[in-house]
């Protein structure tokens, strides 16, 4: 970051002069206020500090808890003022980022349009006669003009996503319950995600990092499963939806969705048609089933008091579920549990589901004509998502019919690693770092290395690749007599030992379980010192059976020994003594 904290702190002020959109916030922070805590970070900074988001201006849904700020949902009359932040927030601002202030929305995050709000409509960041997108509106138009380099939103029903593609910026919803939902007021809280929007895949991922993370409060936390996939394949498969249910799109919408599948193809993946009808018909069940009761249960006993308080459209969506019976609520979660593994069932064989986000870029006049049909059709790809539990990261596709358009990544719960690498193809990022707290190094040294024969041992696995690394100057490599051919790496000592060259895998737990319990002989997994001093997991071989074996030290290098012989290099006769 070249400039000072301080000094990005007054350009994005001088920013939101610029821009002239007060619709975007509904408390923005004193520029002086901000302006110290940059001022404070600097100091930091200079003390050798070394935060990993030092300096980015973030924007807060005002349904997300800011210590000292007013948090409204957009409903004045519910405002209170926390004394602390938000679990996401608080890590944020731990990480070294600084909030601007809380941003407009769709009133209790009922809705996908961001007019729903007594702050007035947030107009859309390139075509201000456009909807934003909602509930997390301001959120995604401050990233898009440039005001803030994140945002955080919450998503329901596409809140964190569709206002991402309209506006022409990454949102990534998570897995349910890995970022803590503590200090969120709840719009459904069965189905409350917080997400983060941003400019690029990479700075989005790098806040989610930080924001991931079991918080004491909130009961519906969760954590990462012992075999979790931390990487898509190399040739990822992606189902996508036939013609039949891209039907709510414009013939340019469609083009334009049709042209993401082909740069997936041509990154390598394997695109096709499956049946999402299913899935559409489940998205269904959040707003015109019982579910809707979520909704109530979470702020219909305020708006009861006085309806008059509240948007009334949003009133009406919430006081109308006080009339559902408990057995209606019932039957429909037994449905939703059908749906779900219906949805394995679909995505079986496949890595992750290509959708468009939305369906269509509607003036702010044709949504307050129709305040009910519109937003309903925004949720028609999205609504499911969270229902059925899964993760989604909605990039940029280009425009259609003279809007941005954006696709979503989707993939079953905890894939959220595959979704970004995918995603990062369509993006043209460089793949996002591993996200925290999901795996084990695992060193590899032969035929699991990139190229030959076993690695698709770990690609199956979800394993995500790291890097080179180099051994220690203690360790010899013999070239054993097995099928498929591999070496046995053997500690030796410094005095006798070389430098040998292998991979970094990262891999779940369970997965690496899986890897020990299957490892043929004489081959183990062991600790290898590498050159920087570290100790890491990897394969090491009996040192009975590397003695039988060839040397091969002097390649330092199972690919270079294998290019060597293959050249018609003279044999490597000696032995690999284990001394």
């Amino acid at each position: 970051m070249t400039q000072s904290c301080a000094a990005r702190v007054t350009a994005a002020y001088r920013r939101i002069a610029e821009c002239d959109r007060p619709e975007v916030w509904i408390t923005l922070r004193p520029e002086a206020a901000a302006r110290a805590d940059a001022e404070a970070l600097d100091a930091r900074l200079s003390a050798g500090e070394r935060p990993p988001l030092a300096g980015v201006l973030v924007a807060v849904k005002d349904n997300i808890d800011v210590a000292g700020l007013p948090t409204t949902a957009a409903c004045p009359a519910y405002a209170y003022t926390p004394d602390v932040c938000a679990p996401a927030v608080q890590r944020l601002l731990d990480a070294g980022a600084i909030v601007l202030g809380k941003t407009n929305m769709d009133q209790f995050a009922t809705g996908l349009v961001g007019t729903r709000s007594p702050y007035g409509p947030v107009r859309n960041a390139r075509h201000p006669a456009k909807i934003s997108g909602g509930s997390s509106s301001g959120s995604a138009v401050a990233v898009a003009l440039g005001i803030a380099d994140i945002a955080l939103g919450t998503d329901t029903a596409g809140s964190g996503r569709v206002p991402a593609a309209l506006n022409g910026i990454v949102g990534i919803k998570p897995t349910l319950g890995l970022v803590p939902t503590t200090g969120v007021v709840p719009a459904a809280r069965s189905y409350d995600a917080v997400t983060v929007f941003a400019r690029t895949l990479t700075e989005a991922q790098q806040a989610l990092t930080v924001m991931i993370g079991i918080d004491g409060a909130d009961p519906r936390g969760r954590t990462w499963p012992d075999d979790v996939r931390l990487s898509a394949p190399p040739r990822p498969r992606i189902a996508i939806p036939g013609e039949e249910d891209l039907r709510p799109l414009s013939p340019a919408a469609r083009a334009a969705f049709h042209t993401a599948v082909k740069q997936l193809e041509a990154a390598g993946a394997g695109p096709a048609v499956t049946d999402v009808g299913p899935l559409l018909q489940a998205a269904k069940l959040l707003y015109d089933g019982a579910l809707v009761a979520e909704r109530h249960a979470a702020i219909g006993g305020f708006i009861a008091r006085d309806p008059s308080v509240a948007d009334p459209t949003v009133a009406g969506i919430v006081l109308a579920a006080a009339e559902l019976p408990a057995h209606a609520l019932a039957t429909d979660q037994e449905r939703l549990d059908r749906y779900k593994a219906l949805a394995q069932r679909t995505l079986s064989g496949y890595d992750a589901l290509l959708l468009p986000t939305t369906t269509e870029h509607p003036d702010i006049a044709a949504v307050q004509a129709d305040p009910v049909a519109v937003n309903s059709r925004l949720g028609t790809y999205t609504n499911f998502v969270n229902l059925l539990d899964m993760a989604a990261v909605a990039v940029p596709a280009g425009e259609a019919d003279g809007s941005p358009f954006g696709v979503s990544v989707i993939t079953r719960a905890f894939e959220d690693q595959p979704a970004l690498d995918i995603a990062a193809l369509l993006t043209g990022e460089q793949a996002p770092a591993l996200l925290p707290g999901t795996g084990v190094d695992l060193a590899v040294f032969g035929a699991h290395l990139r190229g030959q024969p076993l690695n698709h041992q770990l690609t199956d696995a979800g394993a995500r690749y790291g890097g080179e690394v180099t051994t220690a100057a203690a360790y010899r490599l013999a070239a054993l007599d097995t099928t498929p051919a591999k070496p046995g790496l053997v500690r030796v000592g410094p005095s006798d030992g070389a430098r040998i060259t292998g991979e970094r895998w990262t891999l779940s737990p369970a997965a690496l379980g899986r890897f020990l319990a299957a490892l043929p002989a004489p081959m183990s997994l062991g600790r290898v010192e590498l050159a920087d001093g570290t100790w890491v997991l990897g394969f090491q071989c009996d040192p009975h059976a590397a003695a039988c074996g060839t040397d091969i030290t002097h390649h330092g290098d199972w690919r270079a020994y294998l290019e060597a012989t293959a050249c018609g290099a003279p044999g490597d006769r000696g032995r690999t003594d284990p001394r």
